[in-house]
Order: C-alpha cells, then structure tokens, then sequence
C-alpha cells in the first residue's frame, strides 16, 4: 500500500487567491494511498521544505507530490529536500496549479476542484514511480576548437590555460581570420595586427594546444563528454617538420598572378605562398588548382630551391581522428561581394569595392603599403563615397537582418580616409546609425565633427560609370527626399556579413540546429547564448550572427568557462528522464522487433543496434538501444515504436495512463 504525501503551497497570492488551498489538502488527504496532507503559505521556503522532510521521516512516506508552481522553476528544489530525508528524489512529483489552475480561472468552486483533480493525477502517477538514478557519464577532457579567427584563438587560450587540452582546427593555412584583414580596430583605432599577432604567436606555442591549419571536420560522432572527430589535415605540399620557412620559395615561384585571398583580390600571390607576413604557422602551402606542378607536371622549382628538401608534391591528405569532451564552433562568417548588386553594376566597376577591400588598400601591410589608391588605376581618389546597409535590412533581396558592424566601420573607414587623404572629401550615405557599444556613438560624432566626413541619410539608388568617374544617385530623406548625385572616383560599399560557405553542411555534420541564414543556431537567445540544442557542442563569435570583436571575445571566454565548468567534474551527471527499450525473459527477450524506425527518428543520433546472442556467440535478435549520454528524453522514438517498446523513464505509459483515468474517473 502507498504512502504518498501531498503538500499544497498557496505560493502568498499566486495560487492562494483563487485556490481554496486548504480544501484542496483536506480533500488530498481522503485520496486512496495518501497518508499525509498539508497546506502551507510558502512550500518552497525552508521552514516549507523542512515540513516536507520532517513529514517523510515521521509518517514513512514512499511518495511526495506538492501542489505548487510548474517544475520548470521549483521541481530540483522539492527533489532536493525529498532526497536529504532519504527518499529517492524521482518518487517525487510536482502538480502544477499554478499556471494550469490559478492563473488561469477565476476564483471559484469549480477552481479548486481542477486543482484538486489535477493533484489527484499526480498521486496517482507517483504511485506508478520508481527509484531513478542520475546517469554518470565519463568525461574525455579535451576540447576541440573549429575556426581559428579571432573567437577561436580566444577560446583555446582560455580553456588551454585552465589546464585542459585543446585541438584548435582552421580551413585556411594560417590562424587569425577577418580579424588580421583589419587595419585597425573601432573605436579605439588600435592596430588589428599589433593586438592580435601575439595572441597567435601564443596559442602555437602554448603546451596545451594543438594547432592543426589547412584543416577541416570530416565527421563526428558520439556525445557530451564522449565525442570522436574525425579531421582531415588537407596536403600542404610541404613537410612542416623540414621547412624552415625561409621563403625561398615563394620568391622563385614563377606563377605570380593568383589574386590574394587574404589581400580580397586586390593583390597577387604565387602558387607557393604564405597568406600574410605574420601568419601562424609561418610555413608556405601549395595551391594545388594553380600550380604548374599539378596541372601540367612540368615545373618543379620550389623542389628545386628548397634548401631543406621540404617540398612533398606526393603528400595527400590524412585524417585522423580525436576524442573530445567538448566542441566549440568559431567558424567566423563572411562579407557579400560586389557582384551581388545589379544596381551597382554586377561588380564590372573595379572602383567599386568592399569594406574587407578597403581595409586592405588602408592597411600597411597590404597591395598599396597602406595608400588608399584605386584598383582601376592606382590614383589617389579624391572624392569617395562610402554606401552603409550594402544588402542588410533588405528583404528584396533576401537578407532582412542588421549587420550590426557596417556602421561602425563605415565611420572607421572614412576617417582612415581622411586621415591619409588630408584634402579629399568623404560621404556616407545611411538608412540610420546603429553604434550601440561603449565609446560607439562618441566614435560617430568623432568622424562627423572631427574629420568632416559628410553624413547623407538616404539610399543609393544606382551606381555607374561616366567619363571615368563613379556616378552615385541617391536621395537625401533629411531633406525631403531631395534627389541626390554624387560624382566620385571610388565607392566602398560596406556588403552585408552572412554565414560562411559550407555552414550548412558543418552543422548537419554536428548535428547543430541553423536559421534560415545558414547562422548556427542558440539552445536559448537569452540564457544559453552560447549552448547549442546539442549537449557540449558551444558557439562563439560571428558564426552565430554577425558580431563585433569585443562581443566575440566575450562570447569565446563564455564558451569556454563552459567547457571549464563540464570538465572540472569527475564525471558527467544527466537526469535519467531518457528512453529505455524494454527487456524481457528469454526466448523473446524484448518486445522490440527491430524494425528501426526510432533509429531514423531520433533528433540526437541516439539509438543503437544491440545483437542479443547465445552463449556460442550465435545472434539470436538484433534490437534497439538507447545511449544514455546522447538522449535528451524528448519522447519521438515512443512516439514511432510500432510495438510499444520503448518507455520514457518517469513517463511510461502505465503512469500517463494512470495520470488519464484519474481524471476521467473523478
């Protein structure tokens, strides 16, 4: 026979205002197998919790179920003070008449008596109860870092110097990302380069990193605390061990004429080549779809010159494969070309260019040793035009969101300019100005005020070329609607930030949830900004949304106090609230009948095939399993098992029923 204890909490006026709370207990008490029932103003308080435990101890009680506020918010406290007077914590059941009866209804008969129904339910689920455990799940303390811009070196750093390992993995041949593009930085005008090459320098150097370049996720599988990725190390071409990094070889490359990704176009590389003069790791790669060696099998210089025999034109790509405990995913994003824009000409203007363009002719390590000269005809320009919101808040053409930087590097822009160009004259055209960051707007009214950039709030409606110049016609919306044309010598539009190519098919590889943007996706905007839907898999930085770099700096030290706080415990300890399939005495075994439909419905990847074999090792039955460390207990694989083989621990279908009847039969 039960012994279950029912405890009704007014909640003050929350649930005790409409509530006739103390009938409700008296009308608990008469319930078949409870033993004890009370009401008290404040359940969740500690004189509240300690009625709760005193009452288990003197009335032997083997079930607990409190009328309160929903479990989302109070659930882990009542289980708490059940388990610290000896009861099994899963034998206790929170009946929600809060937000299903007292916020609900007025006050009334017919109120309490649902709130009287509803803890009738519970009684008779708890009833059903059994002792449940926390799943202990072993941890594999190492981190895996994807992306290596700016968040990414963040990241690792942080987790590496809390004495954990870290595997930082980036696509391109050396770290650094948008970030090392930049010429300098808002709004303090620091040099990118000055404050990012050491943090580089230090996350190679660092013991507990492992910096893997010119590398991408091949696979993953396995969960929170037990992941396996797979990592393809593309071929270099050079043996990294041997190579000294003299750049012998990049000097006597004859295949000169490949635009400069890092330098976005403006500037040429050759086939051999290291992206920028301070990359890390500061070692040449061979461009494989550009090099002679490869299309035609006649040059072989770098071979030749290579005074340490570095060069592998055999090498291939290897993947290997590492356990980790914990993923964070900095893949960074990317900025829309010229060429998306019909009305500015599909990008055939070579003066048209972009923001990451322009930081390249600004920066001193760039095509034009920091001058800002045309591309078209290296001239100086002596009139420009900057056009902010180049595609962003634009649903025509697909992307309605803000890219939150276009306005604060549209006004850095055009004070670089008129910082190198002392005489020219400057505009920005802008839907409105969005600086909301510390010392952002000050920063705006800087240019504005200071340097006499000229600031026109209106489109641009078209862009063309005549007689040489750049024909810029918009309207100015402070001035009626005045029609406006600008005749300049270079425009730099500042093109809207979207996810990097490839997102899409890294996140279906992580099994991470995306938006309509190809933007990986937050557990929660709010309280797990940084989680994902996927237990241990993190995000930071602007593979998210498009971020600023404090925000993503921020954001990479939030991810990794995560990993931090996941790998200081011993173990990992889940709710057990998950599937199970169902087991029975042999010849059958179990009621599964391994058709496997759960197996393609699960979300999380988490259920297996178990062989069941005899003693000879003969496979009697293959069925379903479920692995505890990646089910989530969301419900769809009971939901498709055909025979009613799987339960979900705490919610079988003998205690829902029991939940059911008990209200139908009152």
């Amino acid at each position: 026979m039960s012994r279950i204890g029912v405890f009704i909490c007014h909640c003050g006026e929350n649930i005790g205002a409409t509530v006739d709370c103390i009938k409700v207990a008296e009308l608990a008490a008469d319930m078949e197998g409870v033993a004890y029932a009370v009401d008290y103003k404040y359940m969740c308080s500690d004189p509240g919790q300690t009625l709760i435990k005193n009452a288990i101890k003197e009335y032997d009680l083997d079930g607990v179920v409190v009328g309160a506020c929903p479990p989302r918010m109070h659930e882990p406290t009542f289980r708490r003070a059940c388990a610290e007077a000896g009861l099994n914590p899963y034998l206790c059941e929170i009946a929600n008449i809060r937000e299903h009866c007292s916020w609900v209804h007025d006050k009334g008969e017919a109120t309490t008596r649902k709130a009287v129904d509803i803890v009738r339910s519970l009684v008779e689920k708890v009833k059903r109860n059994r002792p449940l455990n926390p799943i202990q799940v072993p941890i594999t303390k190492k981190a895996l870092v994807i992306g290596g811009g700016i968040a990414g070196i963040q990241a690792s750093l942080d987790i590496a110097n809390c004495g954990y390992q870290v595997i930082l993995i980036e696509k391109d041949p050396s770290i650094g990302g948008h970030m090392s593009q930049l010429s300098e930085t808002f709004p303090t005008l620091d040099c990118s380069q000055c404050i990012l090459t050491p943090r580089m320098v230090e996350v190679a150097q660092h013991p507990n990193i492992t910096l893997y370049t010119y590398a991408e996720l091949e696979s993953l599988e396995g969960f929170i605390g037990n992941f396996k990725a797979s990592i393809r190390l593309k071929a270099k071409g050079v043996d990294e061990k041997l190579c000294t990094g003299c750049g012998l070889c990049t000097t006597k490359c004859p295949t000169k004429k490949i635009p400069s990704e890092f330098n976005a176009g403006l500037g040429m590389r050759t086939a051999i080549y290291v992206p920028f003069p301070q990359a890390v790791p500061n070692k040449p790669v061979i461009d494989r779809v550009h090099c002679t060696h490869f299309r035609t099998g006649r040059c072989g210089v770098c071979e030749k010159v290579c005074p340490t025999g570095a060069i592998r034109f055999d090498q291939e790509d290897r993947i290997i494969s590492e356990n980790v405990g914990a993923i964070v995913v900095t893949t960074g994003f990317n900025v829309l070309n010229t060429d998306f824009f019909p009305e500015y000409g599909y990008g055939k203007y070579k003066d048209i260019i972009t923001g990451i363009q322009f930081e390249r002719l600004a920066s001193a390590s760039g095509p034009t040793l920091g001058e800002i000269r045309r591309p078209s005809d290296g001239k100086i320009p002596q009139k420009i035009v900057f056009v902010a919101c180049a595609g962003s808040r634009d649903p025509a053409k697909g992307i309605p969101y803000c890219s939150k930087i276009c306005c604060m590097y549209t006004a850095k822009h055009a004070m670089l300019y008129q910082h190198k160009v002392h005489d020219g004259e400057s505009y920005v055209f802008y839907m409105d100005i969005r600086a909301g960051g510390k010392n952002y707007e000050e920063f705006v009214r800087r240019a504005i005020e200071e340097d006499g950039v000229n600031y026109i709030r209106g489109r641009v409606a078209r862009i063309y070329e005549k007689n040489g110049k750049l024909i810029v016609k918009g309207v100015d919306t402070l001035l009626g609607a005045s029609p406006v044309e600008i005749e300049v010598d270079m425009v730099v539009l500042a093109t809207a930030g979207v996810a990097n190519k490839g997102a899409e098919d890294l996140a279906q590889k992580m099994h991470i949830s995306y938006d309509p943007y190809q933007f990986f996706a937050e557990a929660h905007p709010k309280l797990k900004p940084v989680e994902t839907n996927t237990a241990g898999i993190f995000l930071a930085g602007a593979c998210q949304a498009p971020k600023d770099i404090p925000e993503t700096v921020g954001m990479a030290s939030g991810a990794a106090v995560k990993v931090a706080s996941l790998f200081s415990q011993a173990n990992l300890v889940r709710e057990p609230m998950i599937a199970v399939v169902n087991r029975t005495a042999p010849p059958l075994f179990s009621t599964c009948v391994g058709c496997f439909m759960c197996q393609t419905a699960c979300p999380y990847q988490a259920i297996e095939r178990e062989e069941i074999k005899d003693r000879t090792g003969k496979v009697l039955k293959t069925v379903a399993k479920v692995n505890p460390g990646l089910c989530q207990g969301c419900g769809t694989c009971v939901a498709f098992c055909r025979s009613k083989s799987i339960d979900i621990q705490g919610y079988s279908n003998e205690q829902v029923y029991a939940e059911v009847m008990a209200l139908l039969n009152n």
